[in-house]
């Protein structure tokens, strides 16, 4: 799954829900390929029906399909201004993390790999939803877009579908790839989700 450029990303959709599951896509075949679900502690799970969830720690974890097992999880602690999250592998190895920036009209983060190096960065702009992955020497390595999913679902659900795309495939780096497909959902964990 991790050696591909690009991904659709599709929110499940639910009238009452506490947590997120995403449905992943390969967009040449239309194919799942994947599934991401929100798991947090049972703790943090519950305590979201008083408090807004984004103040709340969670993990994603990201599964191949017919796979028990995550690739990865996604993992964002209690915050309140800058979100840290963590990204891990299979026996807690370390892929790296993003750290969210202070003041930003777009949103974004900094990605930094498992050696603290900031290798890239994730840059939002103003108007919605519309991120662009970029390296220290300012080359566009992929994106994130929204796609509309029709006026009904937009106003009243606050499920979001869209595309990771990678300009520059990581030439079967797997670390690489796996950060920017956890971009792509810290965007909507981090940034976009409601409560």
């Amino acid at each position: 799954m991790l050696s591909r450029t690009t991904f659709f990303v599709k929110e499940r959709i639910g009238f009452v829900k506490i947590t997120d599951a995403y449905d992943i896509f390969d967009p040449e075949t239309q194919q799942q390929i994947g599934v991401a679900k929100e798991e947090p502690a049972a703790w943090a799970k519950y305590l979201r029906l008083i408090i807004d969830k984004r103040l709340l720690p969670t993990t994603v974890n990201v599964y191949e399909n017919g796979n028990e097992t995550p690739l990865f999880s996604i993992h964002r602690p209690t915050t309140f201004f800058r979100s840290k999250v963590r990204v891990t592998g299979p026996g807690a190895q370390s892929f790296g993390y993003f750290k969210s920036k202070l003041f930003s009209l777009g949103g974004g983060f900094h990605v930094f790999d498992s050696g603290d190096r900031q290798v890239a960065e994730v840059k939002g702009d103003w108007k919605g939803w519309n991120f662009k992955f970029v390296t220290n020497d300012g080359r566009e390595v992929g994106s994130v877009t929204k796609k509309w999913a029709g006026i009904g679902k937009e106003l009243f659900t606050s499920a979001d579908n869209y595309m990771i795309s990678l300009a520059d495939a990581p030439g079967g780096n797997t670390a690489a790839s796996t950060l920017l497909l956890a971009a792509g959902l810290a965007i909507d964990v981090v940034y976009k989700e409601k409560s």
